[in-house]
């Protein structure tokens, strides 16, 4: 039986063809899904590719950076960080297709391909990592207790503005009695001193500067409020995804490994960021190890659980005008299978005393 098959096979061109034509397909599939994209790299010896991502000094961003700084000698491919000091500007920059990669708040990224831009969610950037700050001397023991204040958020397309609206409908507040501003993280700070605000919310390591300044205290972290809180996500223009699949899968690979390389090496973590930051290492070690939950760089893959979440406080608030299908702004097909943390050379570190 096997044998006529075979002498059928030989004297049909037709099946040849087919069978050629499948094989192309397999090895097509293994390439666009290969689970170690480096080795893949390896074989590629045209010029090194540069990508530029887009980012702000936030801790929800770090891996960013810690990316750059390892892609720095890589003869491969090679992820340049754009620092940006607000979420609308940045935003502009990708949607005009200055960047074709970034890290922007999870809620916006749903707004953009609602809005019609062609684009996808990639991969988390942390999860946790963003505080509530009120005065140290505040008396405030919960979000009730904010009732006609003025509260700081980066945008009203960040998840600290959904969990915020979820948090007040839980304890029987109305929208308004809270009075919402959009603020430059960099800014909240001094804002918070200058008592042109009374509260903020947002991405560290700007909360731990007020607590390091002596002027504020957490009231909530986003832990608290929302388990598993994930503010900022990678999202990939869908023009890159067809044009270089396999440099998309480096950057999620790249950013994979690096945030299981800052999960164990924090206070290295913060030396390799603060220049990209243009912050105090010393800053940067506090917010990532005080506590040492504060942030997180593991279990990054979006769920449809995570995903479903945000959507549907952001149709309840207004921020989306209805939910769309996960397969509209979600491509997990760049995760790879297993993350192992980057090899990095971090620079020395400074002085922690002082």
């Amino acid at each position: 039986m096997k044998s006529t098959l075979w002498k059928q096979f030989q004297r049909s061109p037709l099946l040849q063809g087919c069978f050629g034509m499948v094989l192309s397909l397999v090895v097509l599939g293994t390439l666009r899904f290969y689970s170690n994209i480096a080795e893949a790299l390896q074989q590629h010896n045209g010029p090194r590719e540069v990508l530029k991502v887009g980012f702000l000094p936030v801790t929800c961003h770090l891996t960013c950076p810690v990316t750059d700084y390892a892609t720095r000698t890589s003869k491969f491919a090679r992820f340049e960080s754009w620092r940006f000091m607000d979420f609308p500007t940045l935003c502009e920059a990708f949607k005009s297709g200055r960047l074709q990669a970034s890290f922007i708040l999870a809620p916006l990224a749903m707004k953009l391909v609602e809005e019609g831009v062609p684009c996808k969610i990639v991969y988390l950037g942390h999860r946790d990592g963003s505080t509530l700050i009120v005065p140290k001397n505040s008396k405030a023991k919960s979000l009730r207790d904010l009732k006609g204040c003025t509260l700081a958020i980066p945008s009203f397309t960040s998840n600290q503005y959904l969990v915020l609206r979820r948090r007040m409908e839980q304890e029987g507040m109305q929208p308004n009695d809270i009075k919402f501003v959009q603020m430059a993280p960099p800014d909240m700070p001094a804002a918070l001193a200058a008592h042109a605000i009374d509260a903020f919310f947002v991405g560290e390591p700007n909360p731990g500067k007020a607590e390091m300044m002596g002027i504020g205290r957490p009231l909530y972290y986003a832990k608290d409020l929302w388990p598993g809180f994930v503010s900022c996500v990678l999202v990939v223009s869908d023009k890159l995804i067809h044009s270089n699949p396999m440099l998309v899968a480096d950057l999620v690979r790249g950013i994979a490994d690096s945030g299981a390389w800052a999960d164990k090496h924090r206070i290295e973590a913060a030396e390799v960021v603060a220049p990209y930051y243009r912050q105090d290492p010393k800053l940067l070690r506090y917010v990532l190890t005080t506590p040492p939950d504060r942030v997180s760089y593991s279990m990054l893959t979006p769920t449809d659980k995570d995903m479903e979440d945000i959507m549907d406080e952001a149709v309840k608030v207004g921020v989306l005008k209805h939910k769309l299908p996960l397969s509209a702004f979600l491509d997990r097909s760049f995760i790879p299978k297993h993350i192992v943390p980057i090899k990095i050379t971090p620079p020395p570190t400074t002085a922690q005393a002082g």
